[in-house]
């Protein structure tokens, strides 16, 4: 049935309506790492802006371009200024999505360049939080046969990734893909399970290829917005395709939560197992949301990582900001899997505003304190946002 959809004619009766999207951000980025004798301060402002069309019933597509331009003195991976620690925002214009999609009552395609984000994004996401988005060529299939079941499939044929087309590393600019996603998801009352494969091939990087098998599952005991929340994840990650490696590595994400008063505290578990020589990677994550917001764990030690942290979060506010301000603030603790080491720790912190004409704000900070992994890293970021949507006159 689904397939069937997906080749059937467009019937274009009326003419297609149009909407203008737009997301523009500025942000100044100031990093000081102990292992470069000079700071890195990027200031960056990118412009993403598509037109969303609906062509006839059930089908829409997107097109939209996205731009980045900087300033400042600081290594952003395409300028070659390696005497500064790097931001990752190089200036680039590049086409970000492009696809066209079908959706019914129970099913769905969309098919070109989109974005992919899974779950919490700890294995497959956009990385919305560098100028450059990522985004993937790929198939995407939907089926929900029940009101709580969803079944989805993806198909990615190349990943675009945050680094750009002028990244001077061409495997940092994109990867050629044979990667199969499979996520299935069954909701009750406000529980939570996601069942999943994913078989990344990576026809760039052999050594990137892995098969990985989870279960995720989320839910709250909240009465009269107090109470206790969870997240628990296991994983088991292994070779795939032509990975000239071999190894068996497990994953665990332990996460309570308690809300009270507005304010919501947690305390996490994070393994991500090694043995010395190979450790579980996920490529095609959101990473910085993961492992502190320094960015230190982009790439797993081989030893492996375990990531120990408690933080809290919430909103405040007075007046015309009542409930407006969005807070947060996280403590980390790194140590390898294999090997004793303590790699460091690490202090986030956030604060998030509304401004005037529908812009929004944020200030946020990371500090790293190294023990037995890289350097002594300090990050602050001043942000301002401005999205918004607008439709077209037919």
């Amino acid at each position: 049935m689904l397939l069937a959809a997906a080749a059937a004619p467009v019937q274009a009766a009326d003419p297609p309506k149009a909407s203008l999207e737009w997301d523009l951000r500025l942000r100044h980025e100031a990093v000081d790492d102990a292992a470069f004798a000079r700071d890195a301060q990027a200031t960056t402002a990118r412009l993403r802006a598509g037109v969303r069309l609906a062509l006839a019933p059930g089908w829409s597509a997107l097109l939209e371009g996205e731009g980045v331009a900087g300033s400042g003195h600081y290594n952003s991976g395409a300028n070659g200024k390696t005497a500064y620690p790097t931001v990752l925002d190089p200036t680039s214009a590049e086409l970000n999505q492009a696809w066209i999609g079908w959706s019914g009552a129970q099913a769905g395609v969309t098919v070109g360049r989109q974005r992919i984000m899974l779950d919490n994004q700890r294995w497959v996401g956009n990385v919305g939080w560098r100028q450059n988005e990522q985004t993937f060529d790929a198939v995407e299939l939907r089926w929900r046969p029940t009101a709580n079941l969803a079944v989805r499939y993806d198909w990615l044929d190349k990943v675009h990734r945050v680094a750009s087309d002028r990244a001077l590393n061409p495997l940092a600019r994109e990867r050629n893909l044979d990667t199969h996603l499979l996520n299935i998801a069954w909701t009750r009352g406000a529980q939570h399970w996601v069942g999943y494969a994913y078989l990344h091939d990576d026809r760039d990087v052999a050594s990137a290829s892995t098969a990985t098998y989870g279960l995720r599952w989320t839910g709250s005991l909240l009465h009269e917005v107090r109470g206790l929340g969870w997240t628990a994840e296991v994983a088991r990650q292994s070779d795939y395709a032509r990975n000239p490696a071999h190894f068996d590595h497990t994953y665990w994400l332990l996460e309570p939560t308690w809300t009270q008063r507005g304010i919501t505290a947690r305390a996490g578990w994070e393994h991500l197992g090694g043995d010395g020589l190979t450790a579980v990677q996920t490529p095609l994550a959101t990473l910085h949301a993961f492992s502190g917001w320094d960015d230190q764990f982009l790439v797993t030690p081989a030893k492996g990582l375990e990531d120990h942290y408690l933080g809290a979060s919430g909103k405040f506010g007075a007046g015309t900001l009542a409930g407006k301000l969005n807070w947060a603030l996280t403590w980390h603790d790194y140590r390898s899997d294999t090997g004793g080491l303590h790699y460091g720790s690490e202090w986030n912190a956030s604060l998030g505003f509304p401004l005037p004409g529908g812009l929004t704000g944020l200030v946020k900070l990371a500090d790293y304190r190294a023990d037995a992994f890289a350097r002594d890293n300090t990050k602050i970021w001043m942000q301002v946002e401005w999205r918004g949507a607008r439709t077209l006159s037919p």
